[in-house]
């Protein structure tokens, strides 16, 4: 089992907890679909490996009529034909911006993200994909817990 690192990191930086969770708000007046930015959400976590926060963001995604198959072929968007052209090109910067010391966010990418979002969704989408890697090598980094009620609950 997993041992947190710092019992709790919200309580030792309130101020900075304060502005990602106001930065968090800002989110629902971007004009982007609460699902696609949980989508992107999830796939990042994901990739960063923070099972706080892929708990959090796949139960939200449930919550929101998302379906299990969709949850499960997140890792594999690429091939799975499941996902519109709008939501592959947020996943698409979505990864390029995680791994950015390896991919440069390069123009093909890049272009295709402009051919589905305006500049104006541009940069709302790449502040949630900033802010969705701050919280995940916080709760990562740190060893923070997902909550275990619903698998002991099922158990």
């Amino acid at each position: 089992m997993i041992q947190p690192r710092i019992k709790n990191p919200h309580a030792l930086a309130p101020q900075a907890i304060e502005a990602m969770t106001a930065l968090e708000a800002s989110f629902g007046k971007s004009g982007l679909d609460h699902n696609l930015l949980e989508l992107v959400k999830l796939r990042v976590s994901q990739m960063n490996g923070c099972a706080f926060c892929i708990h959090m963001h796949s139960t939200d995604l449930r919550s929101h009529g998302e379906s299990e198959l969709r949850l499960a072929m997140l890792p594999a968007w690429r091939e799975a034909s499941l996902y519109s052209e709008r939501e592959r090109a947020a996943l698409g910067w979505a990864e390029s911006l995680t791994r950015l010391a390896d991919t440069h966010a390069p123009d093909s990418v890049y272009a295709q993200l402009a051919e589905h979002f305006t500049e104006t969704e541009q940069v709302w989408l790449t502040m949630a994909i900033g802010a969705i890697n701050t919280w995940n090598r916080l709760m990562a980094g740190l060893r923070q817990p997902h909550p275990t009620s619903e698998i002991r609950a099922a158990a």
